[in-house]
This record gives C-alpha cells, structure tokens and sequence, in this order.
C-alpha cells in the first residue's frame, strides 16, 4: 500500500507539473519610464512547444485574459521543431490578439523547422508584430517606450551583432530576447527590460537550488526563472509553458508572466 501510495504521489506531481500553469507577478520601477506608461501591464508567454491547454487553448487564453494585459510578448518556441502542428498554436494567438497587441520573436525551434517564413507570415496575418531584429515604438499621450525584437541566433546572426544595429537613446527599452545565457550583451547595450525564455526553468527545479539543466548553458544553470539585474539592467526569463526533448518538467510548473512597470518617482 505504502509503495502505491508512492507512485501516485509521483504520477500526481508529474502531472500537475506539465498542466497547472501559474502566474508570476514582477514590478519594475524605472525612472526612465514615461509617467504616462506608469502601470503599463505586459502578458509574457514563452515556449509553448505545441502544447495544449484545453480545447484551443482555453485554458491557457483564460488565464491570460484575466490578467487584463495591455501588451503581450510571445518570447519564441511558440511551435516545435519535433512535431510542428502549427495550427496549435495559432488557435491561442486567434484568440489573444483580441485581447490585446501581440509582439512576437523567433526561438530556435521556428528557425529549426526551415519554415519559418510561413511561421511569421501566419502570425502578421493574424495582426501580430512580429519583429525580427527590429524596433517598434508605443506612443500614449505624446510619449513612448522602444520596443526591441531580436530574432533567434540560430538564424546566423548572434545577439550582440543584432543588438549592435540599433541606436542607444535615452528612450525606455523593452527587449523580447528568446535567450537568456546572453545577459552579458543586454547589460552593455544598456536595455532596460529584457524578456527571455528557452532555459524551461531548468527542467527539472531542485528545491533551494534552481534548475538542473539548460539549453545553452549547460547543468545548473545561471538564468532559468524570474528577475536578474545588472547595472540597471532586468532581464525576466520565463519558464515556458512546454517541453521539448525532456517530455516532463518536475517542481517546475508551467508559466505566464505578468510584468507591470511602474514610474519610480
């Protein structure tokens, strides 16, 4: 009885740990920000990987609209290389984008397929920004923030090269980043906000220690969840929504992000 007792403790974490997902709150105070952006709230969701949360994802587009969003980043992976059913995924973005705009960037999994051309098409069609190493602005009340998109490295152009092109001002930065383990190369632009995902939190969350293992950095990673900060640098990682290669996730709940800024005055 003890032994049965056992596995299905297990088998309930596993499986609360790959179909809960909870929201993670963070302010960021700024006194760079426009006062007229002063509790802007942004919606991040990262690495979906094709999975589902409900029928067309209403699970996971409920969550998101009760956050009551004025922006939403979708920071990569929205698809997966390994099993690509697009359509998954766009079942949540036909609903999001009428909650509120949606900004999207390449992860490495939508370079990996060869078809990311009809990825990002699908997306602007749906009336997403998508922006591949490019720059938008958000206006309100004759003030504005920049809001940066770095396409996924994966495509041939590293980070620091693409964040080489764009001109340092004195504007309040956003930066939708699908890679973390390049932190470094945000603190030296100078950004003030980064958004990234790609580590899933280290897969596998050891309680007091963190994540056990990351793409692009290796075991016990140094960037898998919630806020780092340098030099007046934030970058907020994600732990992602799916999985990839490792099927489950364990004491690693799946996530969306809620960013509010705030004028620090």
């Amino acid at each position: 009885m003890k032994k049965l007792l056992v596995v299905f403790i297990i088998a309930v974490i596993l499986y609360t740990g790959n179909t809960w997902i909870k929201t993670t709150e963070v302010i960021i105070e700024s006194e760079k920000l426009p006062a007229t952006f002063d509790g802007l709230k942004i919606a991040q969701i990262s690495d979906l990987h094709d999975a589902t949360f409900g029928e067309k994802q209403m699970k996971l587009v409920q969550k998101i609209i009760d956050t009551k969003p004025d922006v939403i980043f979708i920071t990569g992976d929205l698809i997966d290389s390994n099993r690509y059913e697009l359509q998954n995924s766009l079942d949540m973005v036909e609903q999001l984008i009428l909650v509120a705009p949606v900004y999207y960037v390449t992860g490495n999994h939508e370079i990996a397929t060869n078809d990311v051309d009809y990825i990002k098409n699908s997306l602007i069609d749906l009336g997403v920004i998508v922006l591949s190493n490019e720059e938008k602005s958000i206006e309100k009340d004759g003030e504005k923030i920049r809001v940066i998109g770095i396409e996924d490295p994966l495509n041939g152009v590293s980070v620091a090269d693409a964040l080489s092109s764009f001109e340092q001002t004195e504007d309040f930065t956003l930066v939708l980043s699908h890679r973390p383990e390049t932190f470094q190369a945000y603190v030296e632009n100078k950004l003030d906000v980064v958004f990234a995902g790609h580590a899933h939190g280290g897969q596998f969350r050891i309680p007091g220690v963190g994540g056990l293992v990351a793409p692009g950095q290796g075991l016990f990673p140094t960037f898998t969840s919630g806020l780092y900060e340098d030099n007046g640098t934030n970058m907020i990682v994600s732990r992602g929504l799916g999985n990839s290669i490792i099927p489950i996730r364990i004491f690693n709940t799946p996530e969306i992000i809620v960013v509010m800024l705030k004028n620090e005055k």
